[in-house]
Order: C-alpha cells, then sequence, then structure tokens
C-alpha cells in the first residue's frame, strides 16, 4: 500500500484498522529535534513544536505524533514580564500578574541543554490565590483563538499525526502553577477538598468546551490529553480515580460525541490502571514505560494485550534507556519484535517509546528501532 501516509497509518493504529505495517513512532519531543535542527534547547523552546518534530520525523523517515494548540483570549488581568540573561548562557524569566488579591509572581530558568523548569509558582496562598488564578486557568472557551491551531495542522498535512493539546487531567492542573508543587498539592487535595470538587467540575467543562472547539472549528481529528504527576506512581490508583479518572472520562465521551479521537499520556506505573482507560473507551494510551519508571514488562505483557485488546491503541515501551541508549541495534531489534509480536494481532498498536528519546542516544539504535518495526511489523 504505497500511498499510506504516516498520519493515516496512526489514525488507523488508534481505530484498531490494519494498513500496511503497524505504525512506529518514537517520541521524539525537545532532545532530538534540537539535535536535528542544530539548536540549543532555548532555541529549540522559542522554535514552533509542530515545525520542529516535523523535520525530525522527516529525517528519520517514521510515523509520529506531535501537538498543536489555539490562542488563548487575553488575560482579564495586567501583567509584565521580564528575562535576565545570566553568565552561562542560562536565562531567568518572570512574569508577574496584578490580581485584586495581590501580584502572581512566576519564575522558570531556560537552559541550555536541558528543556525549562519553574523556580517559583504562582499560587502561594491557596485561599486567596486560586480564585483570582481559575480566571487566568479557565477563560471563556467561546473566546479563543484556533486559527493558528489549523495553521500548524494544514503546514503538517500528511506528514504525521498532529492533535490538539487540551490540557491535564485534574491533579496536574492544580499542582501545576502551586508554589510546593506535588508535596503541597496532596495536602490541598485533603485540606480544600469542597473548593477543589468544584474546580474539577469547572476544568472539565472547559475541556469539553476545548474539545469541541478542537473538532469542529479545525480539521484535527484527534484531541491529546498530557500528563505531569496525574500516574499511579505518583498520585496513587485510588487518588488518580477519584480526581483524574472522571477528568479524563469526561473528555473521552466529548472528543467522541464531536466524531474525534482521544489520546492519553500516563507516564510511570500504568498496569492497574489499564482497565480503567480501557472501560472509559480512550482510544490511545502511551507511553507503556517499563522498568523503574514503569510497569510494563516481559512478563505482563499477554495481560496488557488482554485488557485493552479491541478497545484501546497501545503506543510506546521501547525502553528508552537500557535499551536505546545503552543497548546495541540487535537489542533494540529484539525488543521491538517482541512488542510487535505480542501486541499487533489486532490492529491496535504504535511502536513508540517509554518517554521522549534521549539526546545522547546512538542513531544506529533509532534506525534500528524504526527499521525493525516497518520490516517486521508488516501486516
Amino acid at each position: 500500500m504505497p500511498d499510506v501516509t504516516p498520519k493515516a497509518r496512526m489514525l488507523a493504529a488508534y481505530r484498531g484498522r490494519k494498513l500496511d505495517r503497524v505504525a512506529v513512532a518514537p517520541e521524539f519531543w525537545c532532545y532530538l529535534p534540537a539535535r536535528v535542527l542544530g539548536l540549543n534547547m532555548i532555541e529549540m523552546q522559542r522554535t514552533p513544536h509542530w515545525k520542529a518534530l516535523q523535520e525530525t520525523f522527516r529525517h528519520y523517515d517514521c510515523d509520529g505524533w506531535g501537538v498543536t494548540g489555539p490562542s488563548a483570549p487575553a488575560s482579564p488581568f495586567t501583567g509584565e514580564g521580564r528575562e535576565t540573561p545570566l553568565p552561562d548562557g542560562r536565562i531567568e524569566t518572570c512574569y508577574v500578574t496584578h490580581t485584586p488579591a495581590g501580584d502572581l509572581v512566576s519564575r522558570s530558568l531556560l537552559d541550555l541543554h536541558d528543556p525549562a523548569w519553574p523556580l517559583e509558582r504562582p499560587i502561594k496562598d491557596f485561599e486567596r490565590h486560586w480564585p483570582v488564578f481559575e480566571q487566568i486557568a479557565l477563560r471563556d472557551p467561546a473566546a479563543y483563538d484556533w486559527s493558528p491551531a489549523q495553521k500548524a495542522l494544514d503546514a503538517v498535512g500528511e506528514d504525521y499525526l498532529l492533535e490538539v493539546m487540551i490540557g491535564v487531567p485534574f491533579t496536574d492542573f492544580v499542582g501545576g502553577p502551586r508554589e510546593g508543587d506535588f508535596a503541597q498539592m496532596i495536602e490541598d487535595l485533603m485540606e480544600h477538598e469542597d473548593y477543589l470538587m468544584g474546580l474539577r467540575e469547572r476544568h472539565i467543562a472547559h475541556g469539553c468546551a476545548l474539545i469541541e472547539g478542537a473538532l469542529t472549528r479545525t480539521s484535527a481529528q484527534s484531541v491529546f490529553v498530557g500528563c505531569c504527576w496525574s500516574c499511579a506512581s505518583l498520585i496513587g490508583t485510588p487518588l488518580w480515580r477519584k480526581w483524574d479518572r472522571p477528568c479524563i472520562e469526561a473528555w473521552t465521551r466529548a472528543a467522541h460525541k464531536a466524531g474525534g479521537l482521544i489520546h492519553v499520556h500516563c507516564h510511570g506505573r500504568c498496569a492497574e490502571l489499564l482497565p480503567d482507560f480501557a472501560e472509559m473507551g480512550v482510544d490511545c494510551l502511551c507511553p507503556l514505560e517499563r522498568p523503574p519508571g514503569g510497569d510494563i514488562t516481559s512478563a505482563n505483557m499477554a495481560r496488557v494485550k488482554d485488557v485493552t485488546r479491541g478497545r484501546v491503541a497501545l503506543n510506546g515501551n521501547v525502553h528508552t534507556v537500557e535499551t536505546l541508549i545503552r543497548g546495541k541495534p540487535a537489542d533494540v531489534e529484539r525488543e521491538v519484535k517482541e512488542i510487535i509480536d505480542l501486541w499487533a494481532d489486532d490492529g491496535r498498536l504504535i511502536v513508540g517509546t517509554g518517554d521522549q528519546v534521549g539526546g545522547e542516544t546512538p542513531d544506529e539504535n533509532i534506525h534500528a528501532m524504526i527499521e525493525t518495526a516497518k520490516a517486521y511489523g508488516k501486516y
């Protein structure tokens, strides 16, 4: 089937349809695009992400996925930002938002070698700051501008599957802007449950509205839900089911109602959550990490297939460190074949990586992953 495109191959996997072969989509997020384009990480993060991915997928001649998004309406509050160059080439950024509850200050560090990370988060006082920050985070969905997303979709075309980023599950949403990050977020879930239950419903409604916009006002066929702490490794299964499953479940229904698909990112351990994802009808789940980061192993792969078969496309499981960085091409070939042997029979397989490919990964291992999947994964 010479006319099959990378985008078509990815969408077929989401739907459980066999075309010419399994899709193979290493997660090229920051490090590999920077290497391919010859950029440091600050330059990379100031380059349109969809465009950097497009050049990287073309370079390696493989399938893939990435995200784009709309432009949000203006903040209801004024503010100003500044950048401070540091002697070592890094840049400290600071943004101050002026609100009736006082100034909200965010600071980040841009690094030449690694993606930026936060130094200071805006919500310091839960009861005083969250009500105003909510107005910033949950802006009117009807006022979003979808033209930037459509421009990216048009430019990418069939080169890979470009999805619209909707947001993150609730615990990531409330933890991300909170000073004290993960640990403080866990305390907040216990100490401010009533407020957070209401906020969760508003977060869900906001995401549903964005999904409808993405799938009706652009040519996107799939939406994407990110992940940071929302996994069994960190918040644990009970808290995930209480706070995050309702969000993913509602967003999945919204995507399907609008005629689209949904792809959910879930780092770390996910074996206990697989029945939930299958029951909710999530179309694609990634990255299915092997230990020590995750818990999808050679020993439990058959169970993973039994739980998800016919319901969820699985994307991932090639070990980014032990196999791709430290291994040899023969190790990569062996692992890719193992994944295909176990999971490819119903068409819902994307040979991917357990998290993004590291910048130090040998090219010969990346090529071994892609070429093995192409040759061995023919339908």
